[in-house]
C-alpha cells in the first residue's frame, strides 16, 4: 500500500469507530470496563512481621477492630503507598489510619501472569486484637482456644 494511503485510511478507521461508539453505548461502556487480565498467581506476602502500629488510646481502652484495605502491589511486589485505600472500615479512624500507614511496608512477591510478573490490586484485612479483650463475631479460632483454655 503507498504511503499516502495509509494515513487516510487510519483517519477513517478512527472516525469510524468514533462514529460505532457514538451510536452504540454499549460499545462505548465495553471499551470503558475493560480490566487486565487476571493473574494466575496473586501476590504472596513476604514480610516477616507485620507493620501496623496499634493506636496507644485504642489500646488503652481495649478497642478491636478489622479494616480492610485495597492495595496496588507493583510488578516488584512493593505496595504502592498512594493507591492505598480502605475498602472496609473498622468503625474507629484511628485503627483504619494505622492500617494504611502501614500498609506502605508490607512486602510481596508479585502477582503472575504466565510465570511473569505482573501490577494487580488486592484486598488485604488488617485485624487489631487486644490480647486481654474479647474475641469479636467471628473470631472462631480465637473463641474456641478460649473456651479450650477456660
Amino acid at each position: 500500500m503507498p504511503r499516502s494511503l495509509r494515513i487516510p485510511l487510519c483517519v477513517a478507521t478512527i472516525l469510524l469507530t468514533s462514529v460505532a461508539r457514538d451510536r452504540d453505548p454499549q460499545f462505548a461502556r465495553g471499551l470503558l470496563n475493560r480490566r487486565p487480565p487476571a493473574p494466575d498467581e496473586m501476590p504472596a506476602l513476604t514480610s516477616s512481621e507485620l507493620p501496623f502500629h496499634y493506636p496507644a488510646p485504642l489500646y488503652a481502652r481495649r478497642a478491636q477492630g478489622n479494616v480492610t484495605l485495597r492495595l496496588f502491589v507493583d510488578a516488584d511486589g512493593r505496595v504502592v503507598a498512594d493507591s492505598t485505600r480502605v475498602a472496609e472500615p473498622s468503625g474507629y479512624p484511628s485503627l483504619d489510619s494505622a492500617a494504611v500507614a502501614g500498609a506502605g511496608d508490607l512486602h510481596f512477591s508479585p502477582a503472575k501472569l504466565h510465570g511473569a510478573p505482573m501490577p494487580t490490586s488486592i484486598l488485604f484485612p488488617v485485624y487489631f486484637r487486644h490480647p486481654e479483650a474479647r474475641p469479636l463475631p467471628g473470631d472462631t479460632i480465637l473463641t474456641a482456644a478460649v473456651k479450650k483454655a477456660g
